[in-house]
């Protein structure tokens, strides 16, 4: 029997007049991993503060089992500013003894790229003081993951890692024999590690068994049978649990309380997006150029980024853009925008970007716009417009799209001095939407939003009729938003990724294993044969002819889509689908050689 780690007893904690959590009874046993989800402001990390006994409850009380080892991923790390990483990390180990244990090494390959810290000018002899924040957590999580603990509990600790760091920290934390709790908003991360969940609502904590998909599953079923939810949530949930019902059906894999009855929510949900429709009135507002990139060089000061890019936003595309950090997303889309403001006056360091006379650009960045700390929430948004048009014949006030939103009627009078910074974001967002775009350029659009906020967000984006290109290490958003994801793998070249993120994740660990192994302070690492060249005129005439094959496999990308939708819509006509199959066989046995070649000319460029 699995000893308990944790009790807590009747808890409550009340800030001001509002009580965040209200006699709460929960506990924590050894082989436990639990996922804490809900909206920001309601108490989630409160809640695993005073787990951790790191803030005491008003009533109610926490008893931790004797001699608990307990290791702590707050927001704000206690890590002293003069030390170094490797006094922080390593402690007093030598060279090789920590060298030598297959733990450290992991921790430090997987949070930093390589034993030598690729990423500090000193490697693990940089001093703290100076580093950014997202440096400092991943420092903090680093020296927390190298101790023996029984119990960890972290909070965000996906902040600031790309989408490599989170697919190893998901593999780290399965492979560990703590107890885990972990409040994250990366829904794909909580698939890949929970295996229970605690949704914190309205002062009130209540448990489900698996993970984030089986918790969708059966909170709406709950929802359902107790009739509570009002019926904008209950939609939206709906929305997302038949997506992941029908979209991705290998994300849930633990059996599900009464699953039939959660299916009959989903009967009469219609697919996340009409990609037919939807590009069609894209055309519609768009025409058929949105931004063409000719022979493009981007830069970042002296820094080249990319090369002789040559490559075509359409009308309704929706791409996934991902990369390793420095290659060059942002760059890329700063670069479009700034083509787009200039109305093709500024262009790149090298080559030429086309932009669409009716494209309508709205560029989210990842710093949170300046508006007025004294305007109020719903003059903010109706400083742009008091009506937005969302396509479809769908339009909305200024204030149902903040209802929409999470600002609910009396928080749309609050000072916007007074927001969060999550809130801010969503206030950024709001007002971009309401501008009426034809394209989007989202850059990590997810950062300090709740899952509930991306739900919502998502289901806009979802009947959206423009193009739009996400930056995010949010594999979740990007499936569920984008139809294509292309990758910056630090090589100067845009590619397209036919498999998605799992593809980009495969290339990157390929890419490390046949690198030189990086050496550490004290000792050489043998230099690798050097590797068999190509002329440059063989390797521009490769890019050449692998920009053709990533044109053809979007191509079949598309046929494969609407075969798939003709199949389902002639299910009952044996012999048409008969003849769609064997297309569609024939199709991924083209696309299958295709593939090959891809990889073949990607060596050589």
């Amino acid at each position: 029997m699995a000893v308990n780690l944790v009790n807590v007893e009747q808890v409550s904690k009340v800030y001001g007049t509002r009580a965040l959590l209200d006699g709460v009874s929960l506990g924590v046993s050894e082989g436990d991993r639990i996922g804490v989800v809900g909206r920001n402001g309601d108490g989630k990390t409160t809640l695993i503060r005073m787990l951790a006994k790191l803030e005491e409850a008003d009533t109610g009380r926490v008893t931790h089992n004797g001699g608990l080892r307990l290791g702590v991923l707050t927001q704000h790390d206690s890590l002293d500013p003069q030390a170094t990483i490797r006094h922080e990390v390593i402690g007093d180990l030598a060279d090789h003894e920590w060298a030598g244990s297959a733990k450290i090494r992991d921790v430090l390959t997987g949070l930093f790229g390589g034993l030598a810290l690729p990423g500090f000018e000193h490697g693990l002899d940089t001093v703290i003081a100076p580093l950014s924040g997202g440096e400092r957590r991943r420092i903090a999580l680093a020296k927390l993951l190298i101790a023996e603990q029984d119990l960890i509990v972290l909070d965000e600790p996906t902040n600031h890692l790309d989408v490599e760091g989170i697919s190893w920290l998901a593999g780290h934390l399965r492979t560990r024999r703590s107890a885990l709790v972990c409040v994250t908003h990366d829904r794909w991360f909580l698939d890949q590690v929970c295996t229970r969940m605690w949704d914190v609502q309205r002062g009130s904590v209540h448990e489900y068994e698996g993970g984030y998909s089986d918790y969708v599953f059966a909170r709406a079923e709950r929802e359902r049978i107790a009739a509570t939810e009002e019926s904008k949530r209950q939609n939206l949930m709906r929305k997302e649990l038949a997506w992941l019902r029908r979209g991705a059906p290998a994300r849930t894999s633990k059996p599900r309380y009464r699953i039939e009855a959660a299916n009959e929510l989903i009967a009469d949900v219609p697919p996340p997006r009409d990609t037919s429709e939807l590009m069609k009135f894209a055309n519609a507002r768009l025409g058929k150029t949105v931004f063409d990139l000719e022979d493009v060089t981007v830069q970042a000061g002296p820094k080249t980024l990319l090369t002789h890019l040559t490559w075509q936003l359409g009308p309704g595309d929706r791409i996934g853009l991902v990369g390793v950090n420095g290659a060059g997303k942002t760059s890329l889309l700063r670069a479009l925008a700034e083509a787009c403001r200039s109305q093709g006056d500024v262009q790149p360091a090298a080559g030429k970007v086309v932009v669409g006379k009716t494209v309508r650009l709205a560029y989210l960045s990842q710093e949170v716009a300046e508006l007025n700390p004294n305007l109020r929430v719903l003059e903010a948004v109706q400083q742009v417009r008091d009506r937005v048009d969302l396509g479809k014949g769908r339009e909305m006030t200024a204030g149902q799209l903040c209802e929409q939103f999470g600002f609910v009627k009396e928080k749309q009078w609050t000072p916007v001095g007074d927001l969060s910074g999550g809130e801010r974001r969503r206030l950024q967002i709001l007002r971009l939407l309401m501008d009426e775009p034809n394209v989007l350029f989202l850059d990590e659009p997810t950062n300090d939003l709740d899952i509930e906020t991306l739900t919502q967000l998502e289901d806009l984006l979802d009947g959206w009729p423009g193009s739009m290109i996400v930056i995010s290490h949010d594999r979740f958003f990007i499936e569920r938003t984008t139809d294509k994801v292309m990758a910056l793998l630090g090589d100067r070249a845009l590619r397209m990724l036919p498999r998605g993120i799992d593809e980009y994740i495969e290339r990157r660990q390929r890419m490390e294993e046949t690198a030189t192994p990086a050496s550490f302070a004290g000792s050489s690492a043998p230099k690798a044969a050097p590797a068999e060249t190509v002329s440059p005129q063989a390797a521009r005439a490769a890019k050449k002819e692998l920009q053709k094959v990533e044109r053809q496999l979007e191509k079949m990308s598309t046929k494969e889509t609407s075969l798939h939708a003709q199949i389902a819509d002639n299910a009952t006509d044996f012999a048409k689908v008969a003849t769609l199959d064997a297309e569609l066989r024939e199709l991924v046995a083209e696309r299958d050689v295709l593939e090959m070649r891809w990889l073949e000319l990607a060596e050589d460029a």
